[in-house]
């Protein structure tokens, strides 16, 4: 017979979504509803974020902001280190708050940097220090996508976390296009000289998606995580490894999100217009890959599809490299926009990685003689911490770009070669981690996630 969650209190109790009548009865349509208003909050969370990817572009003398590259560089790193380094504790805060709590007010506090950022941008004469204020307020929008995916992992049975959890992240990355598509209609109704608009349009969305959470969200008591996972995790090679790897597909997606517009404005002298109208294809198009990445992680193994992934981001950077010697915008376009669709791909591929890379560990304890219960709980208590740590890592690497960007464009060359030949670097380096950590033959290894919920499911 199917228990009925009770409701005390604003929280769920009794929450069971592996209890498969109850899911049927009630369960299904309860996890759909916070699905629905989590993927709300965190895409409003995401276009907060990366707001300062779109406001920059209309910074130039003609409203009184003439900052050079180098700061405007920096000003759209900022809230990419603070989203970051937020994401850890963000995912602690829904544990111990719950998910509709904390949702409500990690929605409304966006209030204050976008009410900021409306009142600022317009103002001649503001000091750079006064924008990174702002921006790094903005960085709040980041730590949305870590409690969100903590809360969404409690609702939803084992069977279907991979799905919701892709529509999820996935939801939440689209809001980095959709910022920039509210730019370039602005700019397309009012010119490039309104960037106040940009940030008046979230508004009015911030209060409804805050509202709507606060009256059809739930707290579930099921919402509880091992205090010592995560430092037991930061002790594990694996948590590393995965979150180098993480570094190089979120971290390039979100880098190249804030970015793109920018590059195009240095690179060749694109205006506002011509920029937001290009650079909101890739953030899109990689947002809709994130799941893709995902399955063809389910049907061919994460670490293979992320080598492949890699391997093709390598090729999509050298592009790039050859299409700035060349001065071919079309090449450069097409060829960021393979890398972003690639960086989509891969951060599905990536995340998927993480419980297969633990069942295959703790099929091995099992093999010599562990008891397979602890084994196997054991490594789904790491996987969840390793998730949250490899968010927050992966983040991180979007500001690295940024930077890596800043001290290519100011170094006196003009030129963005310098911080792709970097990235690709760093490519080369990912695929030979994957060959020599995750694609050799070890004892367990060709375990995968879905033997991982299976046992999961039965401890």
């Amino acid at each position: 017979m199917a228990r009925t969650p009770a409701r005390q209190g604003g929280w769920l109790t009794g929450w069971d979504p592996e209890d498969e009548d109850a899911w049927h009865d009630e369960g299904h349509r309860i996890a759909r509803r916070n699905l629905v208003l989590s993927v709300l909050s965190e895409h409003v969370g995401f276009s907060v974020w990366t707001m300062w990817s779109v406001l920059v572009l209309f910074m130039s003398p003609e409203i009184g902001l003439g900052f050079d590259p180098g700061e405007k560089f920096i000003l759209v790193a900022t809230p990419t280190v603070v989203g970051a380094l937020l994401r850890l504790p963000y995912s602690r805060a829904v544990t111990r708050f719950g998910g509709r709590n904390w949702t409500v007010f990690a929605t409304g506090i966006l209030l204050v940097p976008t009410l900021l950022a409306a009142y600022f941008v317009q103002r001649p004469g503001t000091a750079l220090w006064v924008f990174l204020v702002i921006g790094a307020l903005a960085g709040v929008g980041g730590g949305n996508f870590a409690s969100s995916m903590t809360n969404i992992t409690a609702f939803y049975p084992q069977r279907h976390q991979g799905w919701a959890l892709g529509v999820n992240a996935g939801g939440g990355n689209l809001g980095v296009a959709a910022v920039q598509l509210i730019g370039l209609a602005v700019i397309s109704v009012t010119g490039d000289t309104h960037p106040s608009y940009v940030a008046a349009v979230y508004l009015p969305l911030i209060v409804l998606v805050a509202l709507l959470s606060a009256w059809r969200m739930d707290n579930v008591d099921a919402v509880r995580t091992d205090p010592g996972a995560q430092r037991e995790a930061t002790h594990d090679r694996d948590t590393w490894w995965i979150s180098l790897l993480y570094v190089g597909t979120f971290g390039s997606f979100i880098g190249y999100g804030f970015a793109f517009g920018l590059v195009l404005q240095n690179e060749f002298g694109a205006s506002p217009r011509e920029a937001v109208g290009y650079t909101f294809l890739g953030p899109l198009l990689g947002s809709v890959a994130r799941p893709l990445g995902g399955w063809l992680a389910d049907q061919w193994g994460g670490a293979r599809v992320t080598f492949w992934n890699f391997l093709g981001m390598a090729v999509g950077t050298a592009a790039l490299i050859v299409a700035a010697e060349v001065n071919s915008f079309g090449m450069f376009i097409a060829g960021f926009t393979a890398v972003f669709v690639l960086s989509g791909l891969g951060n599905g591929s990536t995340y998927k990685m993480i419980p297969a890379v633990f069942a295959g560990r703790a099929g091995a304890d099992v093999t010599s003689g562990h008891d397979a219960r602890d084994a196997f709980a054991r490594a789904r208590r790491l996987s969840g911490a390793v998730i949250a740590i490899a968010g927050a890592v992966g983040a991180l690497g979007g500001a690295a770009i940024n930077l890596a960007f800043r001290l290519s464009y100011t170094d006196g060359s003009g030129s963005g070669t310098p911080a792709f030949v970097a990235f690709l670097a760093y490519y080369l380096l990912c695929l030979a981690v994957i060959r020599a950590v995750y694609l050799r033959q070890v004892p367990g290894a060709q375990s995968t996630s879905a033997d991982f919920v299976k046992e999961t499911n039965r401890v």
